[in-house]
This record gives C-alpha cells, sequence and structure tokens, in this order.
C-alpha cells in the first residue's frame, strides 16, 4: 500500500472510527490501521467510566427511601431536617452529572476510541433518557452494567440485559403492567375503586422492542404481535416494599401479575409458563433475519453514511445471520469492509462527538460537567436526555442547520481561547487530522490572526465537522 494510501487510512481509524485523534494517535495507527482497530475488540466488552459504581437497584432504594421520609399525613419532615422531595431532587442532579462527566471523560481520553464509539452506538439503540425523574439516576448504570459488558457478545444476550434491566423496566412503563386475567388484576379489580382503573396491560416495551431495537417498523409485525408480546412480558418487574429489605430496585418476576395462557408472536407459538415466556420471544426476535437487517443498515448508516451502501449493509448481514449474532465480528466485518474507508468523510457529527473530539484534539478533559453540559444543551443534545425511545438522530440534517453550525462556532471560539495556551494551531490540526486536513483548510489555520482563531478555524473546518 503506498504511503499517501496508508497514511489517509490511519486518519480515516481514528477520526472515523473513533472518537477523534489525540496527538500521536493517527501516528500510532500508520503501521496497521485495521489491526489498531481490530485490537479494540475484546470479550470483557467496553471500559467502564470512572464513576461511583453505584447499581441502579442502589439508586432506585435510595429514591425510594427519600421520597418515603416523610411524616403521616404526607407533611414534609419539620424543623431542621431536609425537606426529602429537595433533598431526592439534588441527589438526581448530582447522581446524572457525576456519570455524565465520567462518560465524557473516559470519551476524551481513551486510547480505545473505536471500542468507546461502538459501546456508545448501542447506548443510543437501547436508549434510556433521563427525561423521567425516576430515570434521571439510573441512565449512567443502565449503561454500565446493561450495556458495556455485552457489546462485543451475542447481540442475543445483550438484547436481553438491556430490555430487562430496571431502568429500561422503568422507562417503558413496564413496570405498571399486569395481566389483565392475572391473579394480581383479579385481587386489585375486587378492591375497586381508583385501583381498578389503573389495573391493565401496558405495550409500550413490547412496541418499542419490536419497533426499535429487533426487526424494525417494516419487520413484518402487526399490533396483534404487540399485544401478545406485551402479554407475555406482563410480570417483569423491580422489588419494591413488599419485598423487604434489599429488593427495593432489584429486577424481579412477579407471578401473580403474569398474564396466563399461551401466546403467539409473529407467527410462533410460545407455550412456556411464566418468565420464560417472555424469555423465548426475545431469543427468537434476536435470531429473525429481519433484525439482522434492520441493526445492520442502522450500524452502516453511523459508521458510514446516512445512506448506507447496500453493499456494507449486506456483508454485515450475512456475517450477523453465519454467527448468530455475535457482535465481535460483526465489528469485524465492518473493519474490513472497503465501504468502511471510503476517502470522503460523509457522517456530520452531533454535538456530542464534535466536544469529544474537540477535547481530544485539545489533548484534554472536562474536569467538571459544567464544561460540557450548558453547550450540549444549546447545541440540542442534553445529556442523557434523548427525545424518544428511538434515540438521538443520526443523520447531518438533523445537526447541520445553519444555526446550529452558528453555535459550534461561538461555542469553538470560546473553546479555543481556553485551551490553546499558545499552541501552534497548526500542529494541532495535523495531529487532529492528519492526510485529512486539506491544503485549503491548512492554509486558513496557518492564516489566522491569532492562535486561538487558528484553532477555531480547524475544529470548524468540513474536515473536522465530518467524520
Amino acid at each position: 500500500m503506498a504511503r499517501a494510501d496508508r497514511d489517509l487510512e490511519a486518519a480515516i481509524a481514528a477520526t472515523r472510527f473513533g472518537l477523534g485523534a489525540r496527538a500521536g494517535e493517527i501516528a500510532e495507527t500508520r503501521g496497521d490501521p485495521q489491526g489498531f482497530l481490530r485490537a479494540q475488540i475484546r470479550p470483557q466488552g467496553a471500559d467502564q467510566p470512572a464513576a461511583d459504581g453505584e447499581s441502579a437497584a442502589h439508586r432506585i432504594a435510595e429514591l425510594r427511601d427519600l421520597r418515603g421520609a416523610r411524616k403521616p399525613g404526607g407533611a414534609a419532615a419539620a424543623g431542621d431536617e431536609p425537606d426529602p422531595v429537595k433533598t431526592a431532587q439534588r441527589l438526581l442532579r448530582e447522581n446524572t452529572a457525576r456519570d455524565f462527566l465520567a462518560r465524557v471523560q473516559l470519551a476524551a481520553t481513551t486510547e480505545a476510541g473505536f471500542r468507546e464509539r461502538w459501546t456508545l452506538f448501542w447506548a443510543n439503540h437501547f436508549t434510556v433518557s433521563a427525561n423521567k425523574l425516576v430515570t434521571a439516576t439510573v441512565v449512567g448504570p443502565f449503561e454500565a452494567e446493561a450495556i458495556r459488558p455485552h457489546v462485543f457478545g451475542s447481540f442475543e444476550t445483550l438484547l436481553a440485559a438491556a430490555e430487562t434491566h430496571p431502568a429500561m423496566l422503568l422507562y417503558l412503563d413496564q413496570v405498571q403492567s399486569v395481566g389483565p386475567n392475572s391473579r394480581a388484576a383479579s385481587y386489585l379489580q375486587r378492591r375497586g375503586g381508583a385501583t381498578r382503573r389503573q389495573v391493565g396491560l401496558n405495550e409500550n416495551l413490547a412496541r418499542e422492542i419490536l419497533e426499535l431495537h429487533t426487526v424494525g417498523v417494516d419487520g413484518g409485525y402487526t399490533q396483534a404481535d404487540v399485544t401478545e408480546f406485551a402479554r407475555a412480558m406482563t410480570g417483569l418487574s423491580i422489588g419494591g416494599a413488599r419485598e423487604g429489605p434489599g429488593m427495593a430496585g432489584v429486577p424481579l418476576f412477579r407471578e401473580a401479575a403474569h398474564e396466563p395462557g399461551a401466546r403467539t408472536v409473529m407467527g410462533v407459538r410460545y407455550v412456556q409458563d411464566g418468565e420464560e415466556q417472555a424469555a423465548a420471544i426475545l431469543a427468537d426476535l434476536a435470531a429473525r433475519p429481519q433484525t439482522a437487517r434492520f441493526v445492520c443498515a442502522k450500524i452502516a448508516r453511523h459508521f458510514v453514511a446516512d445512506e448506507p451502501p447496500p453493499a456494507l449493509v449486506a456483508r454485515l448481514e450475512r456475517t450477523w445471520l453465519d454467527t448468530g449474532g455475535r457482535l465481535d465480528r460483526v465489528a469485524e466485518t465492518l473493519i474490513a469492509a472497503p465501504e468502511a474507508w471510503a476517502p470522503d468523510a460523509a457522517k456530520f457529527k452531533t454535538p456530542y462527538e464534535f466536544m469529544v473530539s474537540a477535547w481530544r484534539a485539545a489533548g484534554g478533559a472536562p474536569r467538571q460537567v459544567q464544561h460540557v453540559t450548558p453547550a450540549l444543551n444549546s447545541l440540542g443534545q442534553k445529556p442523557f436526555s434523548p427525545p424518544s425511545p428511538e434515540g438521538w438522530p443520526d443523520d447531518a440534517a438533523t445537526w447541520a442547520a445553519p444555526d446550529a453550525v452558528v453555535k459550534r462556532m461561538t461555542w469553538a471560539q470560546a473553546f479555543a481561547e481556553a485551551v490553546t495556551a499558545g499552541r501552534d494551531p497548526s500542529a494541532l490540526a495535523a495531529e487532529a487530522l492528519g492526510a485529512r486536513l486539506s491544503p485549503r483548510a491548512a492554509t486558513a489555520i496557518a492564516r489566522a490572526e491569532s492562535r486561538e482563531e487558528g484553532f477555531a478555524l480547524a475544529l470548524m473546518s468540513p474536515e473536522f465537522q465530518r467524520r
């Protein structure tokens, strides 16, 4: 391979497959760009952010304890004792901010940018958003417990871990779902009153699994399949006060809330009892060819182009089907695919990707969440808060509007003022982009009136904005 080609592939490995190049990364990659990426695939999964390590169950239990810290009659504790509601709200803010900062710091400093990008793809695929009070504090643990350990294992294992995690059960209201003909429903209906109106089937999780997580909206399922799947999943819940100490927030199966009987989903009849019924359906959905097609197209769209090359999608899909959904093998196929190494950068960075790559180019990481949160809010990507279960959009049309680009420029100027510290912006740009840096951009950076302006121009160059 010619040196020019190897230089460009090294830059693509760090900036398209990874999260942006840190100083020396492109030079390190040049010897074997594909090998550099393959070495980041490992059985134990992704790296864990340096957060406090609290589990989702612990966070849920802590929040419930605070909510219950009231005197009889619902009045808040009097005197000098803190208001439990305000304490709970402060705890939520602190937990969420700490988790997000740890995640950004990992992204900004990791030597395995592809591994982290691959992980963030799956975290977005299985979205849990902080737009609910109870889920805000468990998004970080959800990623740590359900996503990161399984991103290079089988899709079936990842799917089961994500859908049965307390955060997902809360986010998509599965904990509220009760089989209409279950023992629990019969008991609650006998009690009458307001409780009776609240008892029933919730289809949110079943619908999103089919539409967003497995076969896709064109995968051949019907509304009847959604309802049947929702019936099969009744009973999946989390522990509460009734289970006793130490069980709050722990995932469990409530047999009394499960809808009895066999279920038929997408033409397959499931006669399993209780918890095994939903597990069997999930396993079959993971193995369906529609799932391979839908998810592989999404992988290609994220890494390569908004309109992914059909040949690339077909390669990924073939590997998925041949290996039973082994995500490490799918990642290897992505790395080896010629379409993924096309010279033209087609993907426009999301605000999160832009800011992380800017920190990597500057050779640092944010020390406080205030260094990232206000800007991300302004740019439309509020931390841990996708607007829907579909996750954050992954296309240029969403993020490249003129007003959004102006906001990026404002942030880039302020960022460059804070981090350039007399360094040569031309050298920073060359380290960040390598052979992807065009002569036109290099000339503009070199002719800038100040070093800070030069680095800001580098960050706003088309080469840096795209990957």
